[in-house]
């Protein structure tokens, strides 16, 4: 987007740009713009209309019209922004659905050739196979360790081989023989880094989470919470239950070892002394009920050692020491 006009007619055109879209948008995906071109950018552009804008520009203008907004209508929460707005990095706003435009935004890519002096932003490895060269050319190959054949007049190569290791500079000889066999192993485009949605900033992988994944998020955390508040003794929503059961037990195993009952016991005394009630209360015989059997045994088995059972089970002392 070009703005026409003096050098302070372009800052002012561009900050009433930047206040319309932040009134007007309350989404906003922040991405990389290492490498891409101008083409490739209105190309970006076009494909995320009628949704979508995209806004480049320097970060210093950025934060400045971002901070005049905040100024002028009291509304800070898009300051949040300005921490992210380092290196190479352009703005789109945006009233779709975060995770579907950031889908689209990555099908922009580029593919580019390995450039002398580049950070190679992955691995690159040369297949093995006939590259088509002749003899001649074998001194690329031998400068760069890679392990080659001659096969009717032309080189081959033999075993794939690790070129360039990702971050690592791409130097000249490796420009030059990928250059030669032809390959292009880099693709540029825009990269989402952070995402804003209503004053919250939050990593694009946020936006990859179902609710599957959410909904075993949220219980793994209540496990947490009710195992921390098992572990100290502390009552919480998510350890009542556990709580209760544990003091349920507690007092029936103190029932089945003295004289002293209530309600609750009577039942599991009555089971204990006659286990063959736990056949008649077991399904009908259509339905599985092999797991009666077992249960009534591991009760009989529990029984005789009810003075094992501690009355302080996971916080709770019934009795004191007198």
């Amino acid at each position: 987007m070009g703005f026409k006009g003096t050098k302070q007619e372009k800052k002012q055109n561009y900050d009433k740009k930047l206040c319309e879209l932040i009134e007007q948008y309350t989404q906003v995906l922040v991405c990389a713009a290492d490498n891409v071109g101008s083409t490739q950018l209105q190309g970006i552009r076009k494909g995320l209309r009628p949704d979508s804008v995209v806004l480049m520009g320097k970060n210093t203008m950025m934060k400045r019209s971002i901070r005049i907004h905040a100024e002028k209508t009291g509304n800070q929460a898009y300051l949040n922004l300005i921490p992210l707005l380092v290196g190479n990095v352009g703005l789109i706003f945006t009233k779709g659905d975060l995770k579907e435009v950031s889908e689209e935004v990555a099908k922009y890519k580029v593919g580019a050739p390995a450039r002398v002096g580049l950070i190679a932003p992955i691995d690159v490895v040369v297949p093995p196979g006939n590259t088509g060269l002749d003899p001649s050319q074998t001194s690329f190959f031998q400068v760069l360790n890679i392990p080659t054949k001659i096969n009717k007049g032309t080189v081959e190569i033999v075993a794939p081989v690790e070129l360039i290791h990702k971050g690592d500079k791409v130097g000249s000889s490796e420009a030059a023989l990928l250059s030669k066999l032809g390959i292009r192993p880099f693709s540029y485009g825009l990269v989402v880094l952070s995402v804003y949605d209503n004053g919250s900033v939050f990593s694009p992988e946020v936006l990859d989470l179902t609710e599957d994944d959410l909904c075993a998020k949220f219980a793994s955390g209540v496990a947490n919470v009710a195992a921390l508040s098992l572990g100290i003794s502390y009552p919480t929503l998510a350890a009542a239950p556990h709580m209760f059961a544990n003091a349920y037990k507690n007092v029936v195993a103190v029932a089945l070892a003295t004289d002293y009952s209530f309600p609750l016991a009577e039942k599991v005394k009555e089971y204990l002394a006659d286990p063959s009630k736990f056949a008649a209360a077991a399904p009908a015989a259509d339905t599985p009920s092999a797991a009666a059997a077992p249960a009534a045994k591991e009760v009989e088995k529990a029984a005789p050692e009810p003075e094992e059972e501690s009355d302080e089970d996971m916080g709770f002392v019934l009795f004191g020491d007198d």
